[in-house]
């Protein structure tokens, strides 16, 4: 069965990356192993002055590589985080930022030319990522992209993990087969799929899923 939304796992995973905002933008302002993902999101955006959305936008880090890449984006970046929130407009005073909950996106009721959700993902299950893809397809007008990018490994091994910094949150790992279907569902189009390898804090090694698709 499907597991759904448990209001404490979000909390959960606020209350870590709110405590520790600062020490995260330290160590992830530095992006550079995605800085190819992101040129090719700024590279399928052809319209000046872009609408951009941003779900999960931490301190900032990939507002500041896009608005370094396309300064005529018009972005609006969104956490649920306050304090990295505060570090984000710090970082990036040319962007527009909301406290918002990353399943909320069509409260916004206006639409975008781009939608980027750089590792809201493992904080989402199955059924809310779907949710997701669903609602960034309603958003996006025609020729739109969509960026996602997540941890990628067997669902079943989704659970409580202890972060680098030794706090316990919930993290969810998802499985390409099935955000590609989701895209097929909504009319989306995949532009580009790259998985990328790094060691994590604990000494295993992650893979990340990287995912672009169109409208």
């Amino acid at each position: 069965m499907e597991e759904h939304f448990q209001p404490n796992k979000t909390a959960m995973a606020v209350g870590v990356f709110d405590k520790n905002a600062r020490t995260y933008q330290d160590k992830f302002m530095d992006i550079q192993l995605y800085h190819d993902t992101l040129d090719l999101f700024c590279q399928r955006i052809s319209r000046q002055q872009a609408n951009i959305l941003e779900i999960g936008c931490g301190p900032g880090n990939v507002t500041r590589y896009l608005l370094q890449q396309r300064p005529d984006f018009r972005i609006l970046a969104t956490d649920l985080a306050p304090n990295m929130l505060a570090l984000a407009r710090e970082n990036n005073p040319g962007a527009t930022f909301q406290l918002m909950d990353g399943r909320e996106v069509r409260s916004l009721e206006q639409p975008f030319d781009g939608i980027v959700a750089g590792f809201l993902l493992p904080y989402l299950s199955r059924e809310e990522t779907t949710t997701l893809i669903s609602d960034a397809a309603a958003t996006l007008n025609p020729g739109g992209v969509l960026y996602l990018s997540t941890m990628e490994d067997d669902y079943a091994r989704s659970g409580i993990r202890t972060s680098s910094s030794g706090d316990q949150l919930y993290q969810y790992f998802h499985e390409a087969d099935y955000l590609l279907k989701a895209f097929a569902e909504n009319g989306l189009q995949l532009i580009d799929l790259q998985r990328k390898m790094y060691p994590a804090h604990d000494g295993s090694t992650v893979t990340d899923l990287i995912l672009l698709a169109g409208k």
